[in-house]
This record gives C-alpha cells, sequence and structure tokens, in this order.
C-alpha cells in the first residue's frame, strides 16, 4: 500500500461528522475535525464527549481508553489545518454545490497524495470528484448514522477511482472494525436506494390517510420485524436529507416511482425536520415522542 492512514481530517461537525471523528479517534487515528461554524464545531466535541462519557458508563470502554480517545481529536478551524492528513472526510449537508464548493476550496491546502472522500448518502461521486484536482484520489465513503453503532459502510468508486484509493479505503474501514461493502456509482446507491422509497412510500400511506403514524410504524415493527417504524426513522435520518435522496432518484432516474411524497416536501417546508427540529412526524418538546398526525 502506497499510504498507511494514521491522521484524518473530517469537515463537518455535524451527526455524522462527529460519529465519524469518534469511531476514528477509537480505532487510534489522529483526527482533525473542521467546521464553518465555530460554534457547531465546539458542539460537535461536546457530542463526541458526551457519547465516550455513556460507553464508560455501559463498561464499554474504559475511562482511560475514553481519555485517549478525546485526546487524539483537535480542531481544525480552517483548511490548511488539514494539510498534515492522509485522508480528508467531507461530512457536510447533503447539498451537492456545497459539497463541491468545499472541495474547490479544500485541495490547495493538501498535499498531493491525500486521499479525499465524501461521505454523501446519495450524490454522483463522479461529479463530485470533478471538483478536485485529484478524481483518482477521491472516493464516496458512505457511513451509517449513528456511526458509533452501525456496522456498515458503503464504499462507491467514482469513474476516475484508483485500485489504490479504493484498497486503502477497505484498509481504513477494516481499522474502524466495520465491515464494508462495494456500490456503484448510482443515485443513492445500496442502502438508501432501497431503504428511501421505502420511507417514501410510508409517508404516501400517510398522506392517503391509509393509516394514522402510530399504526404504520407498528405495522412496520410488528409485521415486519423492523426496529423502528419507518416514519420514526424518517424523523431520525432527518426529513430534509429524506427529501434530498429522494429527489436525487427521481432526477437521476426519471422514474416516476421515486416522485416525493408532497406530505414529505411540505414537512420540509415547514421546518417540521424530525427530531433536530423537535417536530417532524413525531412532536419531541415533551417527555415521550407523541404522533402529529
Amino acid at each position: 500500500m502506497d499510504m498507511e492512514i494514521k491522521r484524518v481530517g473530517i469537515i463537518g461537525a455535524g451527526q455524522m461528522g462527529s460519529g465519524i471523528a469518534q469511531v476514528c479517534a477509537a480505532a487510534g487515528l489522529d483526527v482533525l475535525l473542521n467546521d464553518r461554524d465555530p460554534n457547531r464545531l465546539e458542539n460537535g466535541l461536546g457530542v463526541i464527549e458526551g457519547s465516550l462519557a455513556r460507553l464508560v458508563s455501559k463498561g464499554s470502554l474504559t475511562e482511560g481508553d475514553s481519555r485517549e480517545a478525546r485526546a487524539r481529536i483537535q480542531p481544525a478551524r480552517d483548511f490548511d489545518a488539514l494539510g498534515p492528513c492522509d485522508l480528508v472526510i467531507e461530512a457536510a449537508t447533503e447539498n451537492e454545490a456545497t459539497k463541491r464548493e468545499i472541495f474547490s476550496t479544500l485541495c490547495s491546502s493538501l498535499r498531493p497524495e491525500t486521499l479525499v472522500a465524501t461521505n454523501t448518502s446519495s450524490i454522483s461521486i463522479t461529479r463530485l470528484a470533478a471538483a478536485t484536482d485529484r478524481p483518482e484520489k477521491f472516493i464516496g465513503i458512505h457511513f451509517m448514522n449513528p456511526v458509533p453503532v452501525m456496522q456498515l459502510v458503503e464504499l462507491i468508486r467514482g469513474i476516475a477511482t484508483e485500485d489504490t484509493t479504493y484498497e486503502a479505503a477497505k484498509v481504513f474501514i477494516a481499522k474502524l472494525g466495520k465491515t464494508s461493502t462495494m456500490s456503484e456509482d448510482f443515485p443513492a446507491f445500496i442502502v438508501n436506494r432501497i431503504l428511501l422509497p421505502m420511507i417514501n412510500e410510508a409517508i404516501y400511506t400517510l398522506y392517503e390517510g391509509v393509516g394514522s403514524v402510530e399504526s404504520i410504524d407498528t405495522a412496520m415493527k410488528l409485521g415486519a420485524n423492523h426496529p423502528m417504524g419507518p416514519l420514526q426513522l424518517a424523523d431520525f435520518i432527518g426529513l430534509d436529507t429524506c427529501l434530498s435522496v429522494m429527489q436525487v432518484l427521481y432526477e437521476g432516474l426519471a422514474d416516476s416511482k421515486y416522485r416525493p411524497c408532497p406530505l414529505l416536501v411540505k414537512y420540509v417546508e415547514a421546518g417540521w425536520l424530525g427530531r433536530k427540529a423537535k417536530r417532524g412526524f413525531y412532536d419531541y418538546r415533551g417527555p415521550t415522542p407523541i404522533p402529529t398526525r
């Protein structure tokens, strides 16, 4: 292998970025965490500390290991601070224009041999790679949410991704103690190509009055043995993210079966984005979530 990944840069300190930072640090890698919003960066570091503390309280992690993991994560206030990294993973919002802007600005701060990855859950790896100066060293590394818990990571090659880049990404994921699966560069890849249309159909079922929020989620939990109902899962993912993925599928595959449900669109326009906004298909403002329909 041409390069061993020892230091990882992460752009975006939200739920996904902080989770990726935590698992990298727990695996013994040095981490530089960046976010353009200083408050979000501080909040992300706090989220990591809270997550590590919960693992200690459950006996899943020793106090010493927790301290060492936290010490490996340092804030990076700008892209220049990511210069020493062997791999930089973008985990910003699921918006192609935002991601392309990040990549076009980022690359001048990196060494020529540094690998660049995106955590996108749906957007073309080939198109994002074209915004960099190194499409052959660019790859999709799609972690599942919540990152510290979920075992799977999707690896997606763009048309220009070299074999060495792909193999380095596989070794990196294995070092994190996770399992990788390879997907071709089609809209939404494997997991979300299957999962999000199911969620969208559940929203249509609610929209058409076939069942209530509670009845739909109960039906799928007890009738299909799902750990959580599709509407509860949509709130957990974020309804804006669900809509973005469905729009990528609808536009990329030109098939009416991927048309986002109008109710999903309406909720996002209202700012009812799920758990992070305290309201979605459930109301999270009280001690327990209450179905809103």
